[in-house]
């Protein structure tokens, strides 16, 4: 028992409880670091199914990845904040336990309306489970052992991102496209049990402090208005001046933020501070260049090419398995080598992945396909663990979870920017076709002139990342 003073193995109880807390902590993190980028992976093998069932356009289908993308991001921060304030537990379990009930619901959306609206709650969700889960292991775990459980959690990460495309894919075409949202409801029930039942404690660091709504309030408006006017400015009728209205709220967000005590995102730890600028731009432009190439591919493989769900889903794999096995040996290069330069040559690599995919009308053979994946997946292999490395030696440990916060932004944001941009060019070239024969040339065009403008944009992520500087000015000094 628990409440003995001395229990066998592990002297006494304070100990004890010590050794489960750490244990369940890495547990619950686990399984919802899984849960959450699996999510993101399997339901675009599912986009063609959707709109298949409910006749919707092309354009219509983005918005069910890019809603989740979109409330995630807008509200990450926020919510960091809170979980520093009020306790990161009670945040967490807040926040799997709505992902897990709007996983259901959305199971039985009766149209893609709903099922949009749906995922915007599922987003918010998971928006609270990026900004507590690696937090409460940082928090659990002392200095000395947090490596080894964040290798785990990186591990859960891509094995999401790895069995997402497979499991999605085998899901939809046996089970249908709802059968992804039944098994991450289910998938969240353990994670709801353990954190609630078995992890005992809070952590609220900031406890005391308090917090800005009014700042979290623009943030968030201005983070959607932003990401709504980019992606539907030409469809929309003042579109473009719901974006400008985005961008006037982050410069107002940023002038309230430096001048009030208790800031939602304490903008001081940018100050100076180019390594960590250009770091947090790079991944910016890195996930905003790669993140929709799933989505892209998943249209072109069933709508043009005509497979089924599952042998695409098999076709998808070759990216997140070639990244899960680069990851952790460019993450320890980095370690003897300036981050700036393994992270550049992986977003070079990637460059040329992705302008290899503007010609992907033009060359025959699935081959072509699986290795200019396994590119992409050698080239952010390279670039994501350095990136992350170098963000998290710029600053002191005091700081930690606001870089961390931070990088999570950069990436949803990315992520969210990478699908604005699929549906602006998907506007452009389709309008409000459904997906069906007659749409593939035009479905085709689009695909590959969206390729084109993601290489472009990676190449200047190129530029931001060997801006970023040397991490180790120190070490280079004592070599010379």
């Amino acid at each position: 028992m628990i409440e003995k003073q001395y229990v066998e193995g592990y002297g006494d109880s304070a100990e004890y409880i010590n050794k489960l807390t750490k244990k369940y902590a890495l547990i619950v993190a686990t399984l919802a670091s899984f849960l959450t980028p699996f999510m993101g992976s399997a339901i675009n093998l599912a986009i063609p199914s959707i709109g298949s069932q409910f006749g919707c356009s092309t354009v219509q289908l983005s918005w069910v990845v890019t809603s989740y993308l979109l409330a995630s991001a807008a509200f990450l921060v926020p919510f960091g904040r809170v979980a520093d304030l009020w306790g990161r537990k009670k945040v967490f379990t807040t926040g799997v336990t709505l992902h897990t009930l709007s996983s259901s619901f959305c199971a039985v959306a009766g149209s893609v309306e709903t099922l949009i609206i749906l995922r915007c709650l599922q987003g918010v969700g998971g928006a609270m489970i990026f900004g507590t889960a690696v937090a409460i292991l940082t928090s659990v775990y002392p200095t000395k052992e947090r490596g080894k459980v964040l290798g785990f959690n990186a591990a859960a990460v891509y094995t999401g991102l790895s069995l997402g495309p497979v499991l999605g894919g085998f899901l939809t075409h046996y089970l249908g496209w709802r059968s992804i949202f039944w098994f991450n409801a289910f998938w969240g029930l353990p994670i709801i049990y353990f954190a609630l039942i078995k992890l005992k404690g809070e952590w609220a660091e900031a406890k005391g402090e308090r917090f800005d709504p009014a700042g979290a309030f623009i943030y968030v408006f201005a983070l959607v208005a932003l990401m709504y006017g980019l992606s539907s400015i030409a469809s929309v009728t003042g579109a473009r001046w719901i974006l400008l209205l985005g961008l006037l709220g982050l410069l107002m967000f940023a002038w309230l933020q430096v001048r009030t005590s208790s800031p939602v995102l304490d903008l001081k730890v940018f100050s100076r501070n180019y390594t960590f600028i250009y770091s947090n731009l790079a991944a910016l432009i890195n996930y905003s260049a790669t993140f929709a190439v799933s989505f892209l591919l998943s249209l072109y493989l069933q709508v043009i090419i005509g497979f089924d769900p599952q042998r695409s889903g098999f076709v998808l794999l070759f990216q997140p398995v070639v990244m899960a096995a680069v990851s952790p040996v460019a993450g320890k290069l980095s370690d003897h080598i300036e981050p700036r330069i393994v992270a550049s040559l992986g977003m070079a690599i990637t460059v040329t992945g992705l302008l290899g995919f503007y010609f992907i009308g033009q060359f025959n053979g699935l081959w072509v396909i699986m290795a200019n994946l396994s590119l992409l997946g050698l080239g952010f292999g390279l670039f994501s663990s350095p990136n992350t490395n170098a963000v998290m030696s710029s600053i002191e440990k005091k700081f930690y979870g606001v870089a961390s916060s931070t990088l999570a932004t950069m990436r949803l944001t990315g992520q969210a920017l990478s699908m604005s941009i699929v549906t602006l060019f998907l506007v452009h070239y389709t309008g409000n076709l459904r997906l069906t024969a007659d749409s593939a040339p035009m479905l085709l065009e689009s695909t590959r002139m969206t390729f084109l403008i993601f290489a472009v944009i990676c190449l200047f992520g190129v530029f931001a990342s060997m801006a970023r500087g040397k991490v180790r000015p120190e070490t280079a000094k004592s070599s010379n």
